[in-house]
């Protein structure tokens, strides 16, 4: 109690300035007088008026240099008024200082009457230049600022429609109406309270204990990588020098000179482990021939798997009945079992069999003509439920044997359509009707028809704004996109609205997930077959803003870019007999990948009640059948087909399957600050997935690849027939 009353003025003060500074005037009025009556005494603080008109003075200095375009003035007072810190960490105020060099840039030639004085316009782009290889250089990895790297190179900004809103009437005043709210708050945060300083402060201690035991355990895990390592290599060595001695025992052999059996023990001897050498040195008789060669082969033999049991089988019939006419809870819970059922199951013969036991009891209601059965669970007033529906079609979507048994109902992919724009939010119901729709992109006759249905202008407008996506959502969406625009309908549709794809892929380009550049370069690839794609994109400047990536990428961004800018400046026409990929509705040359990401499962936001039964519990306790299992030869389907990682995709892939296939494309990706060209309109790397050959143009689904249609000289792959 001594030291509070020690402090207590001192207290009582922080509390006041703090209420002060968040304008809680009743509040503090309120505090006042209670501090009054309990006789507690608040210290006097510096009166705040004498601030605050100095404060406005600055705030009115800066607005009078924003509206007479006097650029050395403005930034003078910006650089003493708002702090470093603030300038250089916080997003809000780096974006606020870009847009303000833009506007001292192009300040004259908005302003001028008649020409601008031309010394005065170089020397204002000069400078935004600077800016923009300096400061401006932070906002190189955001799809916002892109296109205003191009600006000091475009002769007449004015007419460029990359630049078409910097001109608009509006833009000015609407940039005035943020640059005061911003001196309004960030002049009055200059004096930050001293409670909140003493806030931060004690937050960045825990941090930094935080990241003092995260270095420790680092620095444990290091040495254990390193004993490995140590490990390994003394193996290495060792095995080096058996290889030179039996390289001279073999010369020996030649000149007639004889090896002991009791040599050959002693090299077999330090070629196995520590444990095995004592039991070797003791039992094995080294003079029958082989025996040598069939111990060390021994040795090298993998462990054989363990049997994996199969699943017990289930009353499919109650399961179907409780999905239709039970509780929201239950028609939940039992959806989620049987997806955990596909998820977590072995993949092989016990996966093969839940999955065949599905289909052959129609778990799905695919070819039922009722109209209440399994599939309305989509159209269910409970989100949880509908969620856990997409769930586990996502799950079915992820295999071969899946997608055929979805594919079977034509209305399905209709009703997934409708679903996914029926969602004005980025859920996770949304999640996994993209991820399946991405997934059965990988069927010609579903590509087609998701063409017809407009899909391609959805997945453009969605993608104009990637901050509100999630990493799945973007993947799967850019994914999709690729697949379509790989058919040469989904070209011609893409040309429809030329400006506004190219825009969308320019910008997913240069964004901060490397994990979809392989699908956005080979969408862009694909699309600039069409002559009128190519055309406008030649009235953006792509070709300017593709060429800043040579100047900093690696050898196999650099291949990637010539291809991709070749096939913008090609003058080749579009064959339009060449259809084939739209004729060919019924060869779906899926691959023998069968992909269940870990994203399926994630979030689950159904969890039992105390004595509530969930997952495989709750089948095998209350939905136990008879032997239903239906064992199927798995059909044989085209043997995985795989292309250089060094040219564009040019086959559908799932985003799951083309991580497991090519492990090493996030390697090649170059890194997030060093590939950024400062003045171009697309950011970060083109995926490093190029070689000498044209570039990747595939058709794309997150976990697995089928056979994408193109024209035979953009073909990494011989076509399976």
């Amino acid at each position: 109690m001594g030291d509070i009353l020690a402090y207590e003025a001192e207290l009582l003060g922080l509390v006041k300035e703090y209420l002060d500074f968040a304008e809680f005037e009743d509040t503090v009025k309120a505090f006042t007088k209670e501090c009054k009556i309990k006789g507690k005494m608040l210290p006097k603080t510096a009166g705040g008026s004498l601030r605050d008109s100095k404060t406005l003075i600055v705030q009115k200095d800066l607005l009078t240099a924003f509206e007479d375009g006097d650029q050395k003035l403005f930034f003078e007072l910006w650089e003493e008024h708002i702090s470093s810190s603030l300038r250089d960490n916080e997003p809000l105020a780096q974006k606020l200082e870009f847009y303000l060099h833009i506007h001292f840039a192009i300040y004259l030639l908005k302003h001028s009457v008649g020409k601008p004085d031309k010394a005065d316009l170089d020397e204002r782009i000069s400078h935004f230049k600077t800016y923009l290889e300096t400061r401006g250089a932070a906002l190189s990895q955001t799809t916002e600022f892109l296109p205003f790297y191009a600006l000091p190179f475009v002769p007449n900004p004015m007419v460029h429609p990359s630049f078409k809103e910097l001109f608009q009437d509006s833009w000015t005043p609407e940039l005035k109406i943020r640059l005061e709210k911003f001196l309004s708050l960030t002049l009055k945060a200059c004096h930050t309270p001293r409670l909140l300083t003493l806030y931060v402060s004690f937050q960045k201690n825990v941090l930094k204990i935080q990241l003092h035991q995260q270095l420790v355990e680092a620095e444990r895990r290091t040495m254990t990588y390193l004993k490995r390592f140590n490990k390994i290599q003394l193996d290495y060595h060792n095995l080096i020098g058996v290889t030179a001695e039996l390289v001279d025992s073999l010369e020996a052999t030649v000149s007639g000179k004889m090896i002991t059996p009791e040599y050959l023990q002693s090299v077999c001897v330090r070629l196995f482990s520590n444990q095995m050498r004592q039991s070797i040195a003791h039992s094995i008789d080294f003079t029958r021939p082989g025996t040598a060669s069939t111990m060390l082969r021994a040795s090298l033999a993998p462990v054989k798997m363990q049997e994996v049991p199969l699943l017990p089988s289930l009353d499919y019939e109650k399961l179907k009945k409780d999905l239709i006419i039970g509780s929201d809870r239950l028609k939940a819970f039992l959806l989620q079992a049987l997806r955990w059922r596909l998820t977590t199951s072995h993949p092989g013969e016990q996966r093969d069999t839940v999955l065949q036991a599905y289909i052959s009891n129609d778990l799905l209601d695919i070819h039922s003509r009722s109209k209440r059965n399994v599939l309305t669970l989509l159209h269910s007033k409970s989100e949880v439920v509908r969620e856990y529906m997409t769930r586990l079609i996502n799950a079915f979507a992820s295999l071969a044997e899946g997608r055929l048994y979805l594919s079977q109902n034509p209305k399905l992919l209709r009703v997934l359509e409708e679903r996914l724009k029926a969602e004005d939010k980025d859920s996770l119901t949304r999640e996994n009707v993209l991820g399946a729709l991405q997934k059965f992109s990988l069927r010609r006759a579903l590509q087609s028809a998701m063409i017809k249905d407009g899909l391609i202008f959805w997945l453009v407008d969605v993608l104009k704004d990637t901050d509100c996506l999630s990493d799945y959502t973007l993947e799967y969406s850019v994914a999709l996109l690729m697949n379509l625009c790989l058919r040469s309908a989904g070209k011609k549709m893409c040309a429809k609205v030329a400006n506004h794809v190219l825009k969308v892929l320019s910008d997913l380009l240069g964004h901060e997930n490397h994990e979809i550049q392989p699908y956005v370069n080979g969408a862009l690839y694909s699309i600039l077959a069409i002559p009128s794609i190519r055309e406008e994109a030649r009235a953006m400047g792509m070709e300017e803003i593709l060429r800043c990536f040579i100047k900093e990428g690696n050898a196999e961004m650099i291949r990637q870019i010539e291809f991709i800018i070749k096939q913008l400046n090609s003058e080749e026409p579009l064959d339009e007999s060449v259809e084939s990929d739209d004729e060919e509705e019924d060869e779906d040359d899926e691959e023998d990948h069968d992909t269940m990401e870990a994203d399926l499962d994630k979030d689950e936001v159904l969890q039992p009640q105390l004595g509530e039964l969930s997952g495989e519990k709750l089948l095998t306790t209350e939905y136990l059948g008879i032997m239903t299992h239906t064992p199927k030869v798995k059909k044989k389907l085209f043997p995985g087909v795989h292309q250089s990682i060094d040219e564009p995709l040019q086959r559908p892939v799932t985003p799951g399957y083309h991580r497991a296939a090519y492990p090493t494309l996030g390697f090649l990706a170059l890194p997030r600050k060093s590939c950024r060209p400062r003045q171009c309109n697309l950011s970060n790397t083109l995926p490093s997935n190029v070689s000498d050959q044209k570039p990747l143009c595939c058709w794309s689904t997150p976990s697995m690849c089928a056979r994408a249609p193109l024209p035979l000289p953009f073909l990494l792959l011989s076509a399976v027939s």
